[in-house]
Parts: C-alpha cells; sequence; structure tokens
C-alpha cells in the first residue's frame, strides 16, 4: 500500500493520498485523496504527479474548513466526486456559523461545493475506490460528522483519524457542533477497540499506533475510565 501525505496550510492539516502502489511511467495508478486544506492544491499536484498517481475521489474527515477549503478546487480540477458524513453538511453551506465569527475572514476566502454535490458517508459504509477498501466509522465528537476511515496498510491495519485522535491528544470540542459526551464515547466505542498494531494516520502531527496511544494518551484512558475532563485538543 502506498501512502503519501504533506502538511498544508497555517493549521498544518495532514493531507494524504491512499493508493495500491506507486504508478509507473505510462501508467499512473489511481488513488483516494483525504482532506485537502488550505493552500493543498499545488503541492497535492506535486505529490500526485512524484508518485504518478491520479484521483478518483476526496473523502473527508469532517467539515471543518482547514480539511475541506481546497476541496472544490480538487474536484473540479479532476472531475471527481466528494465524500462526507451527512452531519457535517451545514459545514459547507454555512461556514460561519459552524466555524465561529474569528474566522469570517478565512471564510471569505473560500468557495465550498453544495452539500448536495457531495456524496454521503455513512457509519459500517465500506468505500471501494481505486482498489482501496475504506471503512467508516462515524466517530462524533471534534464535529457531529466527524469519521474514521480504517483499511488494510499491507503490513497492518491504519486508520486515517481525522481529528478524532493524534499523538497524545485529541480533536477539540470546543467549537460549534462539539462534545465532549460524544468524543469519550467514540474513543470508547470506535477508537479503544482497534487492534494495538493500528497505525494512526492524523488529521495533524505525525503517525502514531494505537498501542502507543492506548499506553501514553491520557484523553483514551480517560475514555477507557467512562470520565475525564474536557481536553483542550487539537484541530481548527
Amino acid at each position: 500500500m502506498l501512502i503519501r501525505s504533506f502538511p498544508a496550510g497555517a493549521f498544518g492539516t495532514n493531507c494524504y493520498a491512499v493508493a495500491p502502489a506507486a504508478g509507473s511511467i505510462g501508467r499512473r495508478q489511481e488513488c483516494v485523496v483525504v482532506d485537502p486544506g488550505m493552500e493543498a492544491v499545488e503541492p497535492l499536484r506535486q505529490m500526485l504527479a512524484d508518485n504518478g498517481l491520479v484521483p478518483v475521489a476526496v473523502v473527508l474527515t469532517h467539515g471543518h474548513l482547514d480539511h475541506t477549503f481546497s476541496v472544490l478546487p480538487v474536484c473540479d480540477g479532476y472531475d471527481i466526486p466528494a465524500y462526507l458524513h451527512p452531519a457535517d453538511n451545514g459545514m459547507l453551506s454555512d461556514p460561519v456559523r459552524w466555524h465561529g465569527p474569528a474566522l469570517a475572514p478565512l471564510v471569505g476566502q473560500v468557495t465550498l461545493p453544495d452539500p448536495a454535490d457531495v456524496l454521503p458517508l455513512d457509519d459500517g459504509l465500506t468505500l471501494s475506490l481505486a482498489g482501496v477498501d475504506l471503512t467508516v466509522r462515524h466517530a462524533p465528537g471534534h464535529t457531529q460528522g466527524s469519521v474514521v476511515f480504517s483499511f488494510d496498510a499491507g503490513d497492518s491495519p491504519a486508520v486515517l483519524a481525522g481529528d478524532v485522535l493524534f499523538a497524545g491528544s485529541v480533536g477539540r470540542v470546543d467549537l460549534p457542533g462539539g462534545s465532549w459526551a460524544d468524543m469519550l464515547a467514540s474513543l470508547r466505542d470506535v477508537v479503544l477497540p482497534m487492534d494495538d498494531a493500528t497505525v494512526v494516520l492524523p488529521g495533524h502531527g505525525p503517525a502514531t499506533t494505537i498501542g502507543r496511544e492506548r499506553a501514553t494518551n491520557p484523553y483514551l484512558a480517560e475514555a477507557a475510565a467512562g470520565a475525564g475532563e474536557v481536553p483542550k485538543g487539537r484541530g481548527l
């Protein structure tokens, strides 16, 4: 399995491309793009070219602008669809309401797709795209429509965790639509049952593993105990 990524924009949002393998001269390999955020269009184009990749779809872990800012130019540029959980559609149709007034200048710089043009993600759905099977798990807390995508990375299982889980932390829950109670439930019911060998590919920061986070992440320990204080967290 080929996984490539780069951090984009002021928030350092990880944009990923996932494919069965790299392409070769004269034969481009299909891939899936995950979370093209701010200032992602040109770095993504270069990463795809360097690896002989052509995208067939964009999948979004949630609706915050630092993960969706470039979804429209990427989808229009490659004539491909985007997928988002319907609970986050409001972030596309009314971003000021869901991102807060402090981000109004940023919101004014972006044109987002009409939610009617975005394909829905449902809990338990398996998306078979570009030779990659992505299993969708709804994991609200950071946003109402946050999801994670599990897949077989070859040597180990992997999960594209968005802003649900980071190395040493979890996503913030203080923006509109956030809920610490929902985050605790998602950590308990979605994250903790994963195998320790699962590689975590987060929306921000370095990769980690479920085993490492189970042993060291205080918020996973709080979820396992069924309690805990609201985290400062990360993300937009």
